[in-house]
């Protein structure tokens, strides 16, 4: 007997004729308009994975655009941006602020133009004359190991000066000041409570080996390494970022975070249009992206990223991550970037020499 298709299956048919007749002229509209590749450098990890799994697709469909991360810590893709200054591999970089400040001043940044997300951050995520825009806020205080402080019945640490309590000696883990911002971070407030400041070091490369030093395990170049020597017994206590210590809890990882008394250091990272790069339009659009309210909302939720853009939804954890980091803020330090960077050579070559030895 004969049977009729269904009409179902006959509709399916059309859809995919008319699907395929769609994507035929698509791929001919492609081939005129070829999808462009827009490259960001940035943190790999956490942050990397939220942008790309979260938020970079959005872009791509708004743009028919393609965002390709180029992995590395600041310090990496300032490098790679110097390098290649004349002819930008990249269109947009993330570096932490006191970094970012130095890339501005290399002339590598571009001025972002004005839009409603850019007038919508908080007043301090604005760099000078808007060459960068901060795409989240952080800050440095310290983390300790949970369950060691547990099994040793030690009470959390309350300020910078608790690096120096002599029950942490040979279980303090403290990153390199020359290549990391926590360990700038905490080896400049430890200066500013021996009564130096952001252009006078001496009081704390003097202090430093008698009341610190002793203390330390080892200096490490970047945080890779905590999770490790936590899990290990090594690592007692360390500087670190709120949003760092949500990453590892994430993992298992048995650490919290402490806000020392003496205030936190601002750690924010920044995002600049790179100078002369190929898709000066595209970029622009990129860095507005990423300052939207619904990005922020994303890399909050799926990166513990807190957001610049107040008017980002914060949920559930988000919101109480949000709300902790409003309540720091208030007594948070912010650093003397231009000072530092001035002298930061030369404080980078002493601590080579003298501290880390």
């Amino acid at each position: 007997m004969h049977r009729h298709p269904s009409t179902s299956s006959a509709r399916r048919a059309v859809f995919g004729l008319a699907a395929s007749a769609a994507a035929a002229m698509l791929f001919s509209g492609a081939a005129m308009a070829q999808s462009k590749t827009i490259y960001i450098g940035m943190n790999g990890g956490t942050m990397e994975k939220a942008y790309t799994q979260y938020v970079f697709p959005a872009f791509e469909k708004l743009y028919n655009a393609k965002v390709v991360v180029v992995p590395g810590t600041s310090s990496d893709i300032l490098a790679k941006a110097q390098a290649n200054k004349d002819r930008p591999q990249m269109h947009v970089m993330f570096l932490d602020d006191g970094i970012m400040v130095r890339a501005i001043g290399m002339g590598l940044c571009e001025k972002q133009r004005p839009s409603a997300a850019l007038n919508e951050i908080y007043p301090a995520a604005r760099f000078k004359g808007d060459m960068a825009s901060g795409v989240s806020l952080g800050m440095t205080g310290l983390a300790y190991n949970a369950k060691m402080f547990k099994e040793k019945g030690w009470a959390a640490p309350t300020s910078w000066m608790d690096m120096a309590d002599p029950k942490y000696k040979g279980k303090l883990v403290f990153q390199s000041m020359s290549s990391s911002s926590f360990g700038l971070h905490g080896f400049l407030m430890f200066n500013r409570i021996q009564g130096g400041n952001d252009k006078n070091v001496e009081p704390g490369f003097k202090a430093w080996p008698t009341m610190i030093g002793p203390n330390v395990l080892e200096y490490i170049p970047s945080s890779a390494k905590i999770s490790e020597m936590v899990q290990t017994g090594e690592a007692a206590l360390f500087p670190l970022t709120p949003t760092a210590v949500a990453a590892l809890k994430a993992k298992g990882i048995p650490v919290e975070y402490a806000q020392p008394k003496e205030g936190s250091v601002v750690l924010m990272v920044g995002q600049c249009v790179i100078a002369n790069n190929t898709e000066p339009e595209l970029a622009q659009k990129l860095t507005e992206f990423l300052l939207s309210p619904l990005a922020q909302a994303n890399v909050l939720q799926y990166g513990s990223q807190i957001p610049t853009n107040p008017k980002a939804p914060a949920v559930g954890e988000g919101a109480t991550q949000v709300a902790q980091i409003t309540q720091w803020m208030k007594n948070a330090v912010t650093v003397d970037w231009e000072s530092v960077n001035a002298n930061r050579p030369t404080w980078n070559a002493r601590w080579n020499k003298t501290i880390e030895r």
